[in-house]
Formats: C-alpha cells, sequence, structure tokens
C-alpha cells in the first residue's frame, strides 16, 4: 500500500466520504506526554471603543513637555558655552601666553553652536510643533 500525505487523501476522497485521521501514537509500551499547560480562567471585559471612552486628560503635559524641551535647549546650547568662552578669555590675555590656542576655541564654539542648531531644530520640530494640533 503507498503512502499517502493528507492533502493527497483529502483530495482523491469524493465529497460524500469522511477521512478520519489518525492521533500520533506513542512507540509500544510508553504512555503519551501529559501536556503542562493550565487553563487560565481569565474576565474579560468590554469598554468600548475609543469614541466612548473618557480620554479627557488635564492637559498639563501641553505645558510642561514645550517648557522642558525649551529648558533642555537652553541649557544644551548654554553650558558649552559658559566652559569655551571663558577659555578663549584668558588665550587672548597677553600674559597668559595662549595665543595659539585661540584658533581652537573660536572652533570649538563654532562646532557647539553648529551642533546646538541642529538638535534645537529638531527638538523644537519633534516636540513643539506638534502639540497644538491634539487639541479639541
Amino acid at each position: 500500500m503507498d503512502e499517502k500525505t493528507f492533502s493527497q487523501q483529502s483530495a482523491m476522497v469524493p465529497p460524500d466520504q469522511t477521512v478520519i485521521q489518525q492521533t500520533p501514537e506513542a512507540p509500544a509500551g510508553q504512555p503519551l506526554p501529559e501536556t503542562t499547560e493550565i487553563a487560565a480562567h481569565e474576565q474579560r471585559k468590554a469598554y468600548g471603543t475609543a469614541k466612548t471612552e473618557n480620554l479627557r486628560d488635564s492637559e498639563l503635559w501641553r505645558y510642561l513637555l514645550p517648557a522642558a524641551v525649551i529648558l533642555g535647549c537652553l541649557a544644551l546650547l548654554a553650558i558649552p558655552l559658559i566652559i569655551l568662552i571663558p577659555l578663549l578669555a584668558n588665550s587672548l590675555d597677553p600674559a597668559a601666553h595662549t595665543h595659539s590656542l585661540v584658533w581652537l576655541w573660536i572652533v570649538m564654539i563654532l562646532l557647539e553652536i553648529g551642533a546646538a542648531a541642529i538638535i534645537i531644530y529638531g527638538l523644537t520640530k519633534i516636540f513643539l510643533t506638534q502639540a497644538g494640533n491634539y487639541r479639541s
């Protein structure tokens, strides 16, 4: 007798006859393995759609988020400048003998301002332009 797969058998069976599937059996003398799954009984509640739910909030985040972003942008710009500007001022002092480092501090200040401008532009575009769109 030829072995045929289930799909081949189902294709060859006339529509008025049913095919009996056999369950896999364990080798002789060995019991079938028991499952370790436990049926969980959990309660499910339907709360409705988003249109019927109360989605109002305190709207405090609309003020706190832009304030935090603005403060972060100011800190991103101010902290490196607070460090670099005194270094530039000290290098301009004739008694310090560090005139060769003037170009370094100027380049560092320009790089910091450029990088901060790109980051600040991205943060304001992400966080400050979309906040007004959620007003109802």
